[in-house]
C-alpha cells in the first residue's frame, strides 16, 4: 500500500490536485493508495491562510500510524501533519520519501518578512533523511541543490480529461481575453496582471484572502470564483491568453491545463514558467507581462494543444512516483538504513 501524509487535501490547490489524481490513477490500476489528511481529525483553518486546515489532534495521527504500522510512507508537506509523520518514521526507523511543492521561504519573506534562510534551514532539516525528495522541475532542483538539499528527483504533473474542452469559440470581443486561474492571494502577484484592466478583458478564476482587496482596486476585472471540471475547461478554451504573473510558484498546474486547451501562456521568466512553457511556441516569457500577453496573439493554439496533451498526463506522473516509492523500499531491503539521530521529541 502507498501511504501519503499531507497537510492539504480537501482544498483547491496544486498539492491537493496532485494527490487526488494519484489516488484516482492508483484505484484504476487496483493499487492500494491511502491519504491521511487534517479532515480526518479535528481541525481549524490556519490563521492568515484559511483554506489550509490545521490538525488539532496530532496525537491521533501518531496513534493512527502506530495502528497501521506502515513499512514506509510518503510525506507530502512540511506542516504539522508532515512533522508528526517524520518524527514517527525516525522513532520507528521507517523509510520515507518527501516532496517539495511550495516555495515557503520566498512566500514567508514576501508576506511576513521572515528571512528566507531561516525557513530554508527548517526545510533542509525536514527533508534531510528522506530517501527521495520529489521536486517539480529542473530549475527547482537546481535551486534546492544550491541550498544543500539532497536526493532530489524531478516529478512532473498532469491534466485530467475533464479539464480539456473539445471546442474553441472564436473571439468577437474588442479586447484580448486574458485568463488567470488559482488561489487569489498576495504571493500570486495578481496586481501585475490586474493593472491592465483597461487594456485587456481580464477574468480571474478562484478565491482567497486577497480577493476583496483586488475587487476594490480593479473594478473592471471579472472575478468569477472557483470553477471546476468542464466549466473550467470552457473558460480555458474561450479565452485568448493565459497570464501567470506569479514569481514564486514551483510549477503551476494551471499553466499546463491552459496549454492542453490550446491557450498560450504569458509569464515572467522564472522557476515554473521557464520549465513548462516553450518560449515562442506555447507561450512568451518576458520581463514585461503586457508585452508577453500581446506577443501570445500570434501563437498556434492547435499546435499548443496537441503537443501539451502528448506531454502532460497523470498516468506518467503516477508512474514516476510509484517507481521511486518502490525503489526506496528496495534500496532499504538491500542494505541497512542508517537513520540519523533525530533531536525532535515525538508527540504522544
Amino acid at each position: 500500500m502507498m501511504l501519503i501524509v499531507t497537510d492539504t487535501f480537501q482544498q483547491t490547490n496544486g498539492v491537493s490536485a496532485t494527490y487526488k489524481n494519484l489516488r484516482r490513477v492508483a484505484r484504476s490500476r487496483n493499487l492500494r493508495f491511502r491519504v491521511l489528511h487534517p479532515s480526518l481529525f479535528r481541525w481549524m483553518p490556519l490563521p492568515f491562510y484559511p483554506e489550509i486546515q490545521l490538525n488539532l489532534q496530532p496525537w491521533r495521527l501518531w496513534r493512527t500510524l502506530n495502528r497501521m504500522q506502515p513499512s514506509q510512507l510518503h510525506i507530502a508537506t512540511e506542516g504539522l501533519m508532515g512533522l508528526v509523520a517524520r518524527c514517527w518514521c525516525k522513532l520507528h526507523k521507517k523509510p520515507y520519501t518527501t516532496s517539495y511543492h511550495t516555495r515557503f521561504p520566498e512566500y514567508l519573506q514576501l508576506m511576513w518578512h521572515i528571512p528566507a534562510r531561516w525557513t530554508y534551514g527548517y526545510l533542509r532539516w525536514f527533508h534531510r533523511d528522506a530517501l527521495t525528495t520529489f521536486v517539480t522541475t529542473e530549475s527547482m532542483r537546481q535551486t534546492l541543490l544550491k541550498q544543500g538539499f539532497k536526493h532530489l528527483v524531478i516529478w512532473s504533473r498532469g491534466v485530467s480529461e475533464q479539464l480539456i474542452s473539445t471546442s474553441h469559440a472564436a473571439s468577437s470581443a474588442s479586447k484580448l481575453r486574458v485568463l488567470n486561474v488559482g488561489r487569489v492571494s498576495k504571493e500570486k502577484n495578481l496586481d501585475a496582471l490586474c493593472v491592465y484592466q483597461d487594456e485587456f478583458e481580464i477574468t480571474i478564476v478562484g478565491d482567497g484572502p486577497y480577493l476583496n482587496e483586488l475587487k476594490q482596486k480593479y473594478p473592471r476585472v471579472h472575478f468569477v470564483g472557483y470553477h471546476y471540471g468542464q466549466a473550467l475547461a470552457e473558460l480555458y478554451a474561450n479565452n485568448d491568453v493565459f497570464a501567470f504573473p506569479s514569481r514564486t510558484d514551483t510549477f503551476g498546474i494551471v499553466m499546463i491545463e491552459a496549454m492542453c486547451n490550446g491557450l498560450p501562456v504569458a509569464a515572467f521568466n522564472v522557476t515554473g514558467p521557464c520549465d513548462v512553457v516553450e518560449e515562442g511556441f506555447s507561450g512568451v516569457l518576458y520581463h514585461d507581462l503586457k508585452q508577453a500577453i500581446l506577443r501570445c496573439r500570434s501563437l498556434d493554439r492547435q499546435a499548443i494543444r496537441l503537443k501539451a496533451r502528448s506531454l502532460w498526463s497523470w498516468s506518467h506522473c503516477f508512474d514516476t512516483f510509484h517507481h521511486h516509492y518502490q525503489k526506496s523500499a528496495e534500496q532499504l531491503a538491500q542494505q541497512p538504513c542508517q537513520m540519523q539521530h533525530d533531536e525532535h521529541t515525538p508527540m504522544r
